[in-house]
């Protein structure tokens, strides 16, 4: 086997066979534990990083292998996959520094841990799958796997969001499965080609292949957590925090998103799908879900569930700049794929903390806060400044290509709905930031775990993930024509699609 079929096997072993190991282990051997998952995330983001400057130098890699006649089991790491592949790496090692802070204490730590790593292997499968055989595989895996998480607290409302977000998810699955099964009635096996695999589908199955777009999206969809498919999303936010994180920025609402690019831009193809006419309803459902997510947010007082509303309204971000057909719009719907993993990771991290340090959960509880916790509250600030688009941050930069695509292709009402979207960020997020640096403080908070020793504010393993998040929300703007920046790397994928982008 030559080195450009095994490096994307090799990304895909370094989490799934130090998970396998991690299940065996005794739940005493904590050592152990934490250096498999240090190590593994080590090995993955080394793995990439090669990766990456090899696709960029023009190097192919991949790995093939038929498991029945006609059905193979496919990777590709090319452009868009390193996109996200990346992202996930990179998060993946910080989550997991987080993760091991965050349940010190807590039990069945191996269990955690092992589903942990599955879920970040069928992340990975999802980013490099060549086709859509095996992109469901991985999409099937990462449901299973991130069940177990979802329900890792064992009470009866965990176990309540875990069956919900189960039961979503599984909808979604079959959606995808029969989709797959239409396609493969009509055009056989689907490889994701640039600029579609159906492009050149004759006129005679234009309705079978609206119906197969429609089935397909709607599965996506649900891990998307597009209207009306979002309900799990507040539901398992009582997952612990390293979860909730990875539900939002790392793995499964992600996935969801990419699974929606993958369809449009490699499935059917871009000019396809627009004269399908498929387009124009998505960008209607993707704007309705950014618009109602932000309504909901504004009613939520738990920090977590007005957290998990903004994800449902800046993940359609996503599909709607997928949905504007142009390569300003794409720049912008795919650069938001990493920009709002690196937001919602800090907010939900900082979330945590809160919660973990002084017993805080709700946005009510907050007064003061930044006094006793100012650098989780300085991260906080960043991430959700992010959020709303404030210059020099991540946000701003994915919007400005979102508002500038829709004006290249005449669809003013988008640029009222990002306008719309970017006040209603400012609504729910702007009374937390006052509430926190701005009000007096209580005389006690409501249960604070951790005496002010060594760190102050919170173990450093909970402190180091979310500052490096919040300055990368900040890097990412001011630094967003930086050679290999996410803003660059997303250029180089318009530029194969459309043959050329630009402001």
């Amino acid at each position: 086997m030559n080195m450009s079929a095994a490096l994307p096997l090799a990304a895909l072993a370094s989490s799934l066979l130090p998970g396998m190991v991690i299940f065996m282990l005794p739940e005493a051997r904590s050592r152990t534990r934490t250096a498999l998952n240090l190590a593994s995330a080590l090995t993955k983001l080394v793995l990439v990083v090669v990766m990456l400057f090899g696709v960029h130098a023009g190097h192919a890699y991949g790995f093939r292998h038929e498991v029945l006649p006609g059905v193979e089991l496919a990777f590709e790491m090319d452009a868009l996959a390193l996109l996200f592949v990346t992202l996930s790496s990179g998060l993946w090692l910080l989550t997991t520094l987080y993760a091991i802070g965050y349940l010190e204490q807590s039990p069945h730590r191996n269990r955690f841990f092992g589903f942990f790593s599955l879920c970040v292997t069928a992340t990975i499968g999802i980013s490099m799958a060549a086709n859509l055989f095996t992109f469901f595989v991985f999409y099937e895996l990462l449901t299973l796997a991130t069940y177990p998480l979802v329900a890792h607290r064992g009470t009866p409302q965990a176990r309540r969001g875990a069956a919900i977000y189960l039961g979503y998810t599984l909808v979604g699955g079959a959606l995808v499965l029969t989709g797959i099964i239409w396609l493969r009635s009509i055009a056989g096996p689907v490889e994701f080609t640039a600029g579609g695999a159906l492009a050149a589908a004759g006129a005679e199955h234009q309705t079978g292949l609206r119906i197969a777009f429609a089935l397909l999206v709607a599965g996506v969809g649900v891990k998307a957590a597009l209207v009306p498919l979002h309900g799990w999303l507040p539901r398992a936010m009582v997952a612990p925090a390293p979860v909730s994180a990875l539900l939002h920025a790392v793995a499964v609402v992600k996935a969801g998103a990419f699974g929606i690019v993958r369809i449009v831009f490699e499935v059917f193809g871009i000019e396809h799908a627009q004269a399908l006419g498929v387009l124009g309803p998505l960008a209607v459902i993707a704007a309705t879900t950014v618009i109602w997510g932000s309504l909901r947010a504004l009613t939520q007082d738990e920090l977590k569930r007005r957290l998990a509303f903004s994800t449902v309204s800046q993940v359609s971000y996503i599909a709607l700049g997928v949905a504007i057909v142009g390569p300003q719009a794409t720049i912008g719907g795919l650069v938001h794929l990493v920009h709002q993993g690196i937001m919602k990771i800090t907010l939900f991290f900082c979330a945590g903390n809160y919660a973990e340090t002084l017993g805080v959960h709700r946005v009510s509880e907050m007064n003061g806060i930044a006094r006793r916790m100012p650098l989780t509250s300085v991260a906080f600030t960043l991430g959700a400044l992010g959020m709303i688009g404030a210059p020099w941050t991540a946000g701003a930069v994915s919007k400005q290509w979102l508002t500038a695509g829709a004006e290249a292709a005449a669809m003013g009402w988008v640029t009222w709905v990002l306008t719309a979207s970017s006040l209603l960020n400012a609504a729910y997020f702007l009374p937390i930031v006052y509430r926190a640096w701005c009000r007096r403080a209580p005389a006690a908070w409501p249960h604070e775990h951790i005496a002010r020793q060594r760190w102050r504010e919170t173990r450093w393993l909970l402190l180091l993930p979310p500052l490096v998040t919040a300055a990368a929300t900040l890097g990412a703007g001011v630094l967003a024509d930086a050679p290999m920046s996410p803003l660059t790397w997303v250029q180089l994928i318009a530029a194969r699609e459309y043959g050329g982008a630009g402001p």
